[in-house]
């Protein structure tokens, strides 16, 4: 099974995305289903945000989550941009855990670029990991600049992850980004990781003949292929998001999936990688 460290942790390379979840009444019992699927499929990570549903997102997990023991949990949750200032980060950290249920998170992440001065929320992101709030930190939606901003902060280079848009359409990160964290040791979360919300996905990749032949001969579906083709580097975890609880079980067999340099060229003639910088991919 793939595994990547975070902070000290190995966790298995497939997690649970939760965009667009929790904000429908009707669906929660299904929704609740599925994160509980994937955690009895050999998951551990789930990954929320405050933004999500403001809030309705994490109220969901939280319910999901109270039947399991929450050491065997890698819980992560995001802060706003406007939220991560000194006078307001840990405020929004504590409604965070009061809806999640959990006295603690393993990650909390800077969701994105705010007006707050970097500097500010890095100082306080540390802080909330030095009074126990918060197991880790890392940020999210970071380009190369942003990185080498932060990397220079006294504190910067205690992030361990950065979570970025990656999927085999979407390959913008590999030109400069990818190299950039392999090179500092910094591990990528990658969302949407089949271009987005698994049933408005707007992509042609799941239909692509290639993709169908290689994902048949491996007995998999299409989804999990490509969930397969984003861990394959070792450095990479992928948080697929679906409310359906058999897909919640299926993704982790992306896990166990080793790609031969023969498909992985084949799907590179597919979708090349990018030869030129292009602007960070965000949804």
């Amino acid at each position: 099974m793939k595994k990547v460290t975070l902070a000290g942790v190995e966790v298995p390379a497939i997690g649970i995305g939760t965009w667009h979840m929790g904000e429908d009444p009707s669906q929660e019992q299904r929704e609740i289903q599925a994160i509980r699927s994937g955690l009895d499929a050999g998951v551990r990570i789930v990954d929320t945000a405050e933004m999500y549903g403001s809030g309705k997102s994490e109220t969901l997990v939280g319910k999901a989550l109270a039947p399991y023991q929450r050491d065997d949990i890698y819980l992560i949750s995001k802060v706003l941009p406007h939220n991560a200032s000194k006078a307001k980060l840990e405020q929004h950290l504590d409604a965070s855990l009061q809806r999640l249920q959990t006295d603690y998170l393993d990650l909390y992440l800077y969701h994105r670029r705010g007006g707050v001065p970097l500097a500010e929320t890095i100082a306080e992101l540390d802080r909330m990991k030095q009074i126990g709030k918060i197991k880790a930190w890392g940020v999210s939606n970071f380009d190369v600049t942003d990185m080498e901003e932060l990397w220079d902060l006294p504190a910067g280079k205690n992030a361990v992850v950065n979570e970025d848009l990656y999927n085999i359409e979407e390959r913008g990160i590999e030109y400069d980004l990818l190299p950039w964290q392999h090179e500092h040791h910094v591990p990528l979360i990658a969302y949407s990781p089949v271009g987005g919300k698994q049933n408005e996905l707007g992509t042609s990749m799941l239909t692509n003949q290639v993709v169908k032949e290689i994902a048949d001969q491996h007995n998999v579906t299409p989804y999990v292929l490509l969930l397969a083709w984003i861990i394959r580097n070792g450095q990479t975890i992928a948080i697929p998001q679906t409310n359906n609880p058999e897909h919640a079980a299926a993704n982790m067999q992306a896990a166990e999936l080793e790609l031969t340099s023969a498909e992985l060229a084949r799907l590179e003639q597919e979708y090349p990688k990018p030869d030129h910088k292009v602007p960070l991919a965000i949804n």
